[in-house]
């Protein structure tokens, strides 16, 4: 059994907290670890699993191969997505990389950004519905209801095969009213995102049902090439699939869809008064992180950093501090956050897209100050670790190490530079900053210029093989 890690997404719904440049899967949104890490932790201890496949963005390749990194777990396999096309050309993907060897296992088919809380259910369940899998099911996990969702997509069941259920409907997210009638009649199960199938019947079916997609995926994928750890879905093919989800590319439509319920006190924390409702909270029924200090207030979330927040006589209030933004939203509409996430991309805000600080595969920058002509930054560099070797035609840069020892290349000069001094890189020079100590390297970069984007990069040779 290889499970399939769908890391995909960007989690808007959890804006500010979430962007687009590091979204929901990369963040201790519930518990310590990441929801990615999290997710593969959840598959220690299961019999017959092979390390996962791996499906996400290409501009999240970094984040995803340091965090498994982080909890000493490897992918067997990292596919880059160039474009998002959605579930169905994803698992596609995956399958297709499954099965080149000649090999036929099956796929447990994982979201990255949902929350398990009981672990051993959750395995108990994945083992139960492994003799429906391989005897040519498709098996889809349905989460037994708590309580009338409006949030969640339902499934039937039908008639009792081994181990779960034949699938008689899907149905969209109900108004209240039948989602109570749902709960009701014991026969619907909220629809989770997670599959058990054999890879080959997974093509098979989305051959039948798809065959458009699994032609793109097909092409796609034997154009692909490998990159460090990564392997490079063919751009220009993959463009040419259509997008669609699982659901209704195959799973609507197969006659081999069958489900197993599964009672593990899963959440897919698709928005902020779904993190309120699965995480402890106060006597007052607030859910506060970070430097908080309530007053009168209760049934509220308030996520803060380092700097104080204070709240006084509210109640159902969502409150999101981030180094960049803050959203103060009713707990009853947090579901309708993404407008605010489409109005930052009509006004072209950098806001929607990454936050303040950047991560990067060598460490990250925190861009703490700037201003017409200037720009100030705070980059960390990890041991060992170092930066294209760039120029840009807009700006020139100061940099002033505050801890560790920098190696500079300026032109055709190198020299080391430690803490409390500085160096100056003129516009149109070409340089580079590596860390060849065993500690963080810290620089303060003052930019000035006419131009200050991060688009003003020309890199001429770069180890993780950007453009």
């Amino acid at each position: 059994m290889i499970p399939v890690i769908l890391c995909g997404g960007t989690g808007s719904r959890l804006w500010p907290l979430s962007r687009e440049a590091y979204p929901k899967q990369f963040l201790p949104l519930a518990g310590a670890r990441t929801m990615l890490q999290a997710t593969a932790l959840r598959l220690d201890g299961m019999d017959g699993i092979e390390a996962p496949i791996l499906v996400c963005n290409e501009n999240h390749r970094f984040a995803a191969a340091e965090q498994l990194l982080e909890i000493d777990r490897a992918a067997q396999s990292i596919l880059l997505e160039p474009s998002a096309r959605n579930t169905a050309p994803a698992i596609a993907l995956a399958a297709l990389a499954a099965t080149e060897g000649g090999e036929d296992p099956l796929l447990l088919v994982l979201p990255a950004d949902h929350v398990v809380a009981d672990t051993t259910a959750f395995q108990r369940a994945v083992s139960g519905a492994r003799a429906l899998a391989e005897s040519g099911h498709l098996v889809t996990f349905g989460i037994v209801p708590t309580c009338a969702e409006t949030g969640y997509g339902y499934i039937r069941s039908g008639d009792a095969v081994s181990g779960g259920w034949k699938v008689a409907e899907f149905v969209e997210k109900p108004d209240l009213a039948t989602a109570e009638k749902y709960l009701a009649s014991g026969d619907y199960n909220w629809n989770s995102g997670m599959f058990l199938f054999r890879a080959s019947r997974y093509l098979e079916e989305l051959g039948q049902y798809c065959p458009e997609i699994l032609a793109a995926c097909r092409a796609a994928y034997a154009g692909a090439g490998r990159d460090l750890d990564f392997t490079r879905i063919d751009a220009e093919a993959f463009a040419r699939c259509p997008s669609d989800s699982v659901d209704y590319a195959v799973m609507e439509k197969t006659e081999a869809a069958a489900v197993v319920p599964m009672q593990a006190g899963w959440n897919d924390v698709g928005s902020w008064s779904a993190l309120w409702e699965l995480a402890e909270r106060d006597d007052n029924d607030n859910l506060l992180r970070g430097d908080v200090m309530t007053e009168e207030t209760s049934g509220c979330l308030v996520h803060g950093g380092d700097r104080l927040i204070g709240v006084l006589g509210v109640r159902d209030l969502v409150v999101v501090d981030t180094d960049d933004a803050l959203m103060i939203a009713d707990k009853s509409r947090v579901q309708e956050v993404k407008k605010l996430v489409q109005r930052l991309k009509k006004d072209a805000r950098s806001e929607a897209e990454r936050h303040r600080k950047v991560y990067r595969p060598w460490g990250y920058y925190d861009s703490v100050d700037g201003g017409e002509r200037f720009q100030v930054k705070r980059i960390v560099v990890k041991p060992g670790c170092q930066l294209s070797l760039q120029m840009h035609h807009h700006r020139a840069e100061h940099w002033i190490v505050v801890r560790g020892t920098a190696m500079v290349t300026r032109g055709e000069d190198k020299l080391l530079v430690t803490e409390n001094e500085s160096t100056y890189i003129p516009l149109g020079v070409v340089h580079r900053l590596e860390n060849p100590g065993t500690i963080p390297l810290e620089l303060i970069e003052v930019q000035s210029g006419s131009y200050l984007g991060e688009d003003d990069i020309v890199r001429i040779e770069d180890q993780y093989g950007r453009n």
